[in-house]
């Protein structure tokens, strides 16, 4: 099936050979998205909400990029250095889904990135 590479205006380069989002027949997949500015420098250190806030924003134009909204989202995969930063996570995600929560899981792991606290991939169903 072919898909379209989803890139929003003014995006920054992608650290590997990858697109920002991929959008196949009305499903948009959102690659990783770490707390990065368009030179791919780590925000916020030490600031996992500022990090979470920065990384769902980014999320949200690669999904209006596409035509939708962030009530499309179906699906999160959350990547976190430290459950120490689970609550303040849990406190910026949920001013994103205010209503019906999509699926999603939570793991700690390292990141690509030295200071980034935060990673997170998304599938959001485009205009269904």
């Amino acid at each position: 099936m072919p898909f379209s590479p989803v890139i929003p205006a003014g995006s920054g380069k992608p650290l590997a050979p990858y697109s920002p989002g991929a959008l196949a027949d009305g499903v948009l997949y959102v690659s990783g998205t770490l707390p990065f500015d368009k030179d791919n420098n780590v925000m916020h250190l030490g600031d996992a909400a500022a990090q979470t806030r920065l990384v769902l924003e980014t999320i949200k134009g690669v999904i209006e990029a596409a035509g939708g909204t962030m009530a499309d989202v179906v699906m999160n995969h959350i990547f976190l250095t430290d459950w120490a930063n689970y609550a303040a996570l849990n406190a910026v995600y949920a001013e994103y889904f205010p209503g019906d929560k999509p699926a999603r899981y939570c793991i700690q792991c390292g990141l690509v990135k030295p200071g980034a606290l935060v990673e997170i991939a998304t599938v959001a169903h485009i205009g269904t």
